[in-house]
Parts: C-alpha cells; structure tokens; sequence
C-alpha cells in the first residue's frame, strides 16, 4: 500500500505505475481516492475545529458561571450541545470515508523499482545471469515421479484415496532426502547469521491483509471455517507477521530471520503436464529466509537473499540462472522481484525453484510496523526469498544427480544429513 500522502501529490505517476503493470481497470480508482481523501481531509478540519473551539468555550463558560453571569453561561452551553452533536456526525463521516479509502488503496499497485523491465507477463521476463553449466547427459531422465518411485519413494495413489489430488506421501530414503534438505538450508542460513525460527502456521485475517494483496488472498489461502484463520501459503506470511504493530528501534534492524514451515495452496488453475507429481501441490515444505530492514539497505539486502538460494543450489552442483520479473509479472505489493530457475535436464530448460522478493514499505505501512530512529519514526521495509522448498528442489535434484544405472548421487555437503551415504541406490 502505497502512502495517500504521495498519490496526492503525484497522482500521475501512480497512473503511470498502473499502466506499466498493464492494469488500466484501476486508472480511475486514483481519481477515486482523492475526491475521497479531500472529503475526509475536509471533514477531519472541521472536526478539528469543532473540536478546538469546543475547549475556548469550556473555559468562557467557567469564567461566566463564575461571574454570575449565568444566562450567557447556559446559551454557550446550548451552543457546545449543537456542537457536539455536529462533531459525533463528523466522526462518523470521517470513519465511513477512511472505510471507502483504505479498500481502494490496497488495491493500487505498488511503486515499481524504475530497473523493473516493463512487461505484461512472465512470457517477458529477464535473464539475469546463469550459474554452474547445464548438462543433458546421453541417457534419458524419467519423469521425477518415476525416479521416485523407483526407490518406492513416493505413494501418489495412496494420497489421492486420503486427500484427493495435490497431495503425496513421501517415504524411505525419498522422504529422507527432503528432510536433509531442509536440515541443510536451515544450517545454511543460520551460518550466514540468520536466526532461526519455527512460525505458527495458521494467521488471523488482519495479517493476510498485511501480507498478500487481496487478488493472491482468494487464489492461494484456505481459510479455517468458522474461525478468524487462515493456512499460511509460505512462512514469510506468520514471520512478517510478527512484527504487526510494533515500533523497532532503529539500532535493532535488521532482523534477519530463517523459518521452516509447512505450506498450504489451493494452486488455483494449475495445469499441464508439468504440474503432475510434486511440481504443484496443496501442501508442501518450505525454508524461507525474511528481512525487516531501515529502508536505505533493502536493495543491498535485495541482492544478499537471490544471492542465497543461488549458492545453496550451487552448493549442490545444481545449475541455476536469475530471472528478473517483469512489471506484469509483480504482484501488487512487490517494488522488484527476481526468481532463482534450477536446470531441470529432462526438460532441457530452466524452472522456478524460488523467488526473492523486495516488497518496500507496503506491507509494513498495512501491519503498522514502524521504525524509530534518531531522525524520527518511519515505516520499515521488508523482504523475503526462498531458501528451498523440497518438492521443486527434490525434482531439480534428482534428475541433476541422477546416473545411467539409476542411482542418484549425494554431493558432499548433504551426506551428513543422509547418514553418510554418498548414493541412493
């Protein structure tokens, strides 16, 4: 949510910003929103004034009373009386119009970075640069499911009877490479001075608000029937989450935090061959990373997470490129964002295994998270990256470190996590 302050005084370049996502439909909500911020302004300053003037004749009264001078004493209290009850029509104005105001603001984009390409979809997004070469070796990789179940890995059939599709069961040495990884990617993050952290993994509805636009909302989250909460759909969601209403002093930022959640999607309109197995699912694992930082440093903190998914699957001689989103291709609240793609060799192509987002001060000025600093109070910003989420990253694995005879190599840094063992076999 972008400050009401800066579309008033710059309501042409919030039009740009929308034209530049390819979202002409919200155009006329900015000339909504300042007729309805002028009505409001107007109203708070006669409220104010009411108000103001409520006070000087609260003391003329008392002088009068004083005085003896009780006639003019009672007709400045009929006048009070009027008053009052002008302001409570006022208050109730003013409290209707901010209802009015604040939807449409929460639907307005965000300020894009001005390095974002402009873009109208994913179709038209950019390489950034590539990490590691890409091998096709001279035997064919099966589907990933196929691998996994050759090591009887996975049971698809068994989770369709108990939850219906989107669902797996993971088990033997499958289901302890994806504990691994997330063990590994804990580690990895906290050896890069990350803190640790375990998130609740239901959320109230004032967080969703805070977090997620209202369009992401109703394609990804299950709500808890009956309850005021929400399944998160990644951690970023509870872990930014934490910080609602609170004033963080200045020398406490940033706070960097790495969080392992479970994660639950409706995956709204997934389709395709690649969207069969564990490619997308409604409920998945996750290591997440998360910064809340003085505005100044969020491009550099920016740079720091992307930089982080790629050296941990560079770690595991995974190949990967950087991919940045275009303006179509942000969602609302986003200023930039750049997806971390691992090579998948079956596929003989690149795809999504994280994305590292910059979100500005959006989601702290809708969670009231602000920052008190020696020049004065301001609101924080907040970022948030993959780490890795095992579903994608056991498909780039697999078929990465797969051998003709069909065992799949461990690399050297996950072995520990896998007993040693240097081979699925």
């Amino acid at each position: 949510m972008i400050d009401i302050k800066f579309l008033r005084e710059n309501p042409d370049i919030v039009k740009q910003n929308i034209k530049n996502k390819f979202q002409d439909q919200k155009l006329p909500l900015v000339d909504d929103v300042i007729v309805l911020d002028a009505q409001a302004r107007a109203t708070q300053k006669e409220a104010d004034d009411l108000r103001s003037n409520r006070n000087k004749v609260s003391k003329q009264i008392g002088a009068l009373m004083a005085q003896g001078k009780r006639d003019e004493a009672m007709a400045l209290k009929e006048q009070v009386a009027k008053d009052a009850a002008r302001l409570e029509e006022l208050e109730e104005q003013e409290r209707v119009l901010q209802e009015q105001i604040r939807p449409i603001m929460m639907t307005i984009p965000n300020i894009i970075d001005p390095s974002v390409p402009i873009g109208k979809d994913d179709s038209e997004n950019v390489e950034v640069e590539r990490f590691g070469d890409p091998v096709v070796p001279d035997f064919e990789i099966p589907y990933h499911t196929e691998i996994m179940e050759r090591f009887h890995g996975i049971d698809l059939d068994a989770a369709r009877r108990v939850a219906g599709n989107g669902f797996y069961y993971l088990q033997g040495d499958i289901a302890r490479l994806h504990s691994a990884m997330t063990a590994y990617a804990r580690d990895f993050m906290i050896d890069r001075g990350f803190t640790y952290c375990i998130p609740p993994f239901m959320i109230r509805s004032s967080v969703v608000d805070g977090v997620m636009s209202f369009d992401e909302m109703d394609a990804m989250m299950y709500k808890i029937e009956g309850e005021d909460l929400y399944l998160i759909g990644t951690s970023e969601h509870s872990m930014i989450g934490k910080f609602i209403d609170q004033m963080i002093e200045e020398e406490d930022l940033p706070k960097t935090l790495t969080s392992y959640s479970p994660c639950f999607r409706k995956e709204k309109g997934a389709h395709g061959i690649e969207e069969r197995g564990v490619y997308r699912i409604h409920q998945f694992e996750k290591q997440e990373m998360i910064v809340v930082c003085k505005p100044e440093d969020s491009m550099m903190w920016f740079d720091r997470l992307w930089q982080n998914t790629v050296d941990l699957f560079r770690s595991l001689d995974i190949p990967v490129r950087t991919l940045e989103c275009c303006s179509g291709d942000l969602a609302d609240l986003k200023v930039k964002s750049i997806d971390v793609e691992a090579w998948s060799p079956r596929q003989k192509k690149y795809f999504e295994v994280g994305s590292c987002s910059n979100l500005g001060d959006a989601q702290a000025r809708r969670l009231r998270i602000r920052v008190k600093g020696k020049n004065g109070k301001y609101f924080a910003h907040t970022l948030n990256n993959t780490v890795v989420a095992p579903p994608r990253m056991l498909i780039a694995f697999l078929e990465n470190n797969l051998n003709a005879d069909g065992t799949v190599n461990i690399p050297t840094v996950l072995q520990p996590y896998m007993g040693g063992k240097t081979k699925i076999e």
